[in-house]
């Protein structure tokens, strides 16, 4: 009898560990040029469950040769979050071809100073952290990490740094790099102006595929970003692209679109569309991700990484409306 009641409770616990929901807390990206909040942002980043904000501050590119800093940001005056603002810069990866020692060191400086102008002329409260965003390559690896050093010494702050799925799956190749803390950014698993059926945003087999070995990632603290973004895909006559950003499925809903697949339309009258001039014949395929999509990435990634925090890109009212976050 005690041996029953002992296999009925080890089942039991059994039972209720396998379903247990692990809640992960969760922020945003804020990834315009103008910082302000309209009332459906300002609710979505008040009940997210994260003290940050993770804010663009500007982009950084080499443009003839010399360092340029790139859509700098600007501030509404009726702006305010009781969020921490942690400052993120996305690099350029040619921005560190063939750069000099002397010059990474002033990029440290350089990024670090605008960084700072901006804080003290917006008044922003501001998390001890700084991150950085680069699509480095084995060829940029030495000198990105070099920044990256370079920036810590000079702040002092925590840096921390985006991760891509190549660099992952190419770790040996593309190499570690020198912080405690990394951002896997679990999107962009294929280039959009590519002729292709699947998903670019967001193609969760190609996801798994890539982060196989993610659990064997030598950076331990990793927090996951995953997209809840949308856009269309216009190809014309001669199969080139471009991209109209936060259009959905809905969008396709035009008379003057005739319905080719589930996601697909075909233009059936010259016009201005969504702020675009697009002829008879233009195709738009429509790309967005699903709460299916982000919690199968999310129960994948909870076998591989633990307790990760959730990083949404990005806080923009056509993405946040009625988004469901608790996964």
């Amino acid at each position: 009898m005690k041996l029953l009641k002992l296999l009925f409770l080890s089942f039991t616990f059994l039972i209720f560990s396998c379903s247990k929901k692990e809640n992960h807390s969760y922020g945003f990206y804020y990834w315009k040029t103008r910082l302000s909040l309209n009332d459906t942002e300002k609710k979505a980043l008040n009940q997210s469950t994260l003290p940050y904000l993770y804010t663009r501050f500007f982009d950084v590119d080499k443009i003839d040769s010399k360092f340029q800093p790139v859509g700098v940001i600007i501030k509404d005056k009726n702006f305010e979050t009781q969020k921490k603002i942690v400052p993120t810069v996305f690099i350029t990866n040619r921005t560190f071809l063939y750069i000099k020692k002397e010059e990474t060191a002033f990029l440290a400086k350089s990024v670090y100073l605008l960084i700072q102008k901006k804080i003290a002329e917006y008044h922003l409260s501001v998390h001890n952290e700084i991150q950085i965003d680069c699509d480095w390559t084995a060829g940029t690896r030495d000198d990105y990490f070099k920044f990256l050093r370079e920036l810590k010494k000079i702040s002092g702050k925590e840096i921390t740094c985006t991760l891509r799925l190549h660099q992952v799956k190419d770790k040996d190749q593309t190499g570690i790099p020198p912080v405690e803390k990394v951002y896997l950014m679990c999107y962009s698993t294929s280039s959009p102006l590519e002729n292709s059926d699947k998903n670019s945003i967001l193609d969760v087999n190609i996801l798994k595929s890539y982060l196989s070995k993610i659990n064997e990632y030598p950076i331990k603290k990793i927090e996951v970003a995953l997209p809840i973004y949308s856009w269309g895909i216009v190809t014309n006559h001669l199969e080139k692209h471009k991209l109209i950003n936060a259009l959905s499925q809905k969008d396709l809903e035009n008379i003057n679109f005739k319905k080719i697949s589930g996601n697909t339309a075909e233009v059936q009258k010259d016009g201005f569309y969504f702020g675009h001039y697009l002829n008879k014949g233009f195709t738009i395929k429509i790309e967005e991700i699903s709460d299916d999509q982000l919690k199968d990435v999310v129960q994948f990634l909870e076998s591989k990484i633990p307790n990760f925090n959730i990083i949404y890109y990005q806080l923009d009212s056509k993405f946040v409306f009625n988004q469901d976050f608790n996964f």
